[in-house]
């Protein structure tokens, strides 16, 4: 079996009975040990004190009033929220269980970089054992901002932070893709250098097609298919589609921000202005294998899955939707 998204850290945790991660002293380290929280020649010796302590015992305690003791206010903010990230880990059996509380809250009270590394490495339990390199970039717009490069027929997701730093507008960035010379060059996933994604996966670096009659679809779905499956335990189906055609809205999940908008105003029975509709990604509809987890509202209806992109051509998906927007029993799959 190959491995994939080592930077995730999946190898420093431990697995339950369940299938669920557990979280070790070695991952709680390699957190204390990033550049973010190593005092810098000046830290104050609170600050000094408090990072050896850690680094030797992770689960120490930690008061409110010793980290206002911290002379450097940028330093009492980067151990306030990493703290609060291993007192939410700590609290539960698993980070799955972990991430759960947290989306189900509502409200995330942790900058998105510890979000995304917590999608990221439950993503990569999900997937283990993964063979095919298009599902694997796929789930990484899970927890990857992407860029959308439109050119002619073609859908190519990017990396955000590979190729927004290039000044170029997304046609000349698709160009690089395709040969031109420009200061980056991209490739975009295809049968012909599948076999590449192992040895890159940590780079983000490689372009996603996501044409209609492309793997791309067909890989994304089978992604949010394993995503559910392991969260929540439960069995769904989503294939692609074109389009909504007659289809009756009766539930929806926006897989985005401006996903949610547009499937509120088709709810609403609105029509969509051109500007509006050329914006949505890709769609998908959902069925459930066992209807029994299904809640009474919805019956024998399947759910629709709406992408899109901003008026700025990005792409920010939100996983928590898929597990907090289903019409489905409260079910905890790993704990």
């Amino acid at each position: 079996m190959r491995d994939f998204w080592i930077s995730c850290g999946h190898h420093l945790l431990d697995r339950n009975a369940g299938g669920g991660l557990v979280v070790t002293d070695e991952f709680l380290k390699a957190y204390f040990a990033r550049p973010e929280l190593m005092p810098p020649a000046d830290a104050c010796a609170v600050e000094r004190r408090l990072h050896r302590e850690l680094l030797a015992d992770p689960r120490r305690p930690v008061g409110a009033s010793e980290l206002a003791a911290l002379a450097d206010a940028d330093a009492r903010e980067n151990w306030k929220f990493v703290l609060a990230f291993r007192d939410l880990l700590l609290r539960h059996a698993t980070l799955e269980a972990a991430y759960l509380e947290l989306v189900r809250a509502g409200s995330i009270p942790l900058p998105p970089l510890f979000i995304n590394q917590l999608i990221h490495v439950i993503l990569r339990n999900a997937l283990d054992g993964c063979d095919d390199p298009f599902v694997l970039r796929a789930a990484e717009l899970f927890f990857r901002p992407q860029r959308i490069m439109l050119h002619e027929q073609s859908l190519i997701l990017g990396d955000e932070e590979i190729i927004g730093g290039l000044k170029m507008t997304p046609v000349l960035s698709l160009m690089s893709m395709l040969g031109a010379a420009t200061e980056t060059q991209i490739d975009v996933l295809d049968a012909d250098n599948a076999e590449h994604y192992w040895h890159r996966c940590d780079q983000f670096d490689m372009g996603f097609d996501l044409t209609v009659g492309k793997p791309g679809r067909a890989a994304l779905a089978q992604a949010m298919t394993r995503w559910i499956s392991h969260l929540l335990g439960v069995d769904v189906a989503i294939e692609p589609l074109t389009e909504l055609r007659d289809a009756k809205l009766t539930w929806y999940v926006g897989l985005d921000s401006e996903a949610t908008g547009i499937g509120d105003q088709l709810w609403r029975g609105e029509s969509l202005d051109d500007q509006t509709a050329g914006r949505v990604l890709a769609l998908f509809r959902l069925t459930f294998t066992d209807t029994a987890v299904v809640t009474d509202v919805l019956k024998q209806e399947p759910v629709y899955l709406i992408m899109a992109m901003t008026s700025g051509l990005n792409l920010r998906m939100k996983p928590q939707n898929l597990l907090t927007g289903l019409p489905i029993r409260r079910l905890e799959a790993v704990s």
